[in-house]
């Protein structure tokens, strides 16, 4: 009984091995290149289960998501001042033409970072070269890797893929050239402050110069008003005097002569050296008559 169950095990089997040698899943991460004899026959981009002939046909997959590719040390570039960066960088891309790919670089991974690092690494080199430190440490970052991404989108093509971002990390001056730079910059600062400094010195003369002149303005308006005003309190005075002297002569002479003695004799130290007929003692001589 068992003998003659044999040959029908034997070919379940065989046909089991078969179907599994005939059926391959392809990841949603994946792609799937189907040879025939060495030959491309299918290229699966749909994720699910496939088939294949067993024996003739064979699989080979490749990655369809973003990849990246990080160089390990920093490159040596030099700009357009003969000055020498480190710059160190970094390119996102994927696999768009599966064929393509596959034909230009065999499917391997390695070869087409290679092809894309010399790549990239020109395009980066010829910008750099264009720029001065300036633009390339902080100015024109963002335009050089602009510029590199597009450049090499063609180049790309040609071995099917596709450029996604290129992404320069970091971009710093050897410790030789950073000193001098540093250098540079500190006496463009300090250039920059004294014409500052000179520009404020100045403007604050300036306006110096203006409040002085206009406080001279103001304390001579000032001083000419205060004249007006006391010439025109003198005249009144005078014309007051005037015309009191007018109406009553002798008594204005004898107010006169009264304030003379009070500031002659205001204090107890003063000496006075007259004659004694002097015209001064002429009211206290005779302080009830009237001088003729």
């Amino acid at each position: 009984m068992n003998r003659r169950l044999a040959p029908y095990l034997t070919g379940i089997v065989a046909v089991l091995v078969i179907a599994s040698m005939s059926m391959f899943t392809v990841d949603q991460r994946q792609h799937a290149i189907v040879f025939q004899l060495g030959e491309i026959r299918e290229i699966i981009v749909e994720p699910g289960l496939n088939f294949k002939w067993p024996f003739i046909q064979n699989v080979r997959y490749v990655d369809n998501r973003i990849l990246t590719l990080d160089t390990p040390d920093t490159e040596r570039f030099i700009t357009s001042e003969k000055k020498n960066v480190l710059v160190d960088s970094f390119v996102k891309w994927r696999i768009v033409d599966v064929r393509q790919y596959y034909i230009s670089v065999q499917g391997d991974e390695t070869r087409a970072q290679t092809r894309l690092s010399q790549t990239i690494n020109s395009a980066l080199r010829e910008e750099f070269g264009k720029r001065v430190v300036h633009d390339v440490v902080s100015g024109e970052r963002e335009e050089i890797m602009r510029v590199v991404r597009e450049n090499v989108q063609d180049d790309a093509k040609r071995i099917g893929v596709q450029i996604v971002d290129v992404r320069l990390k970091r971009v710093e001056l050897p410790q030789e050239v950073s000193e001098s730079v540093y250098r540079r910059m500190e006496a463009e600062r300090k250039s920059v402050a004294a014409e500052l400094r000179s520009e404020g010195f100045s403007a604050a003369e300036k306006i110096r110069a203006e409040g002085d002149r206009a406080r001279e303005v103001i304390i001579a308006e000032a001083y000419r008003d205060a004249q007006r005003v006391k010439g025109e309190g003198d005249r009144k005075a005078s014309a007051i005097y005037a015309k009191a002297f007018s109406e009553n002569p002798e008594f204005y002479a004898f107010y006169r002569s009264l304030e003379a003695y009070r500031a002659s004799f205001n204090s107890k130290g003063d000496v006075l050296v007259i004659e004694p007929n002097s015209e001064f003692f002429k009211y206290l001589k005779s302080p009830g008559k009237s001088s003729k």
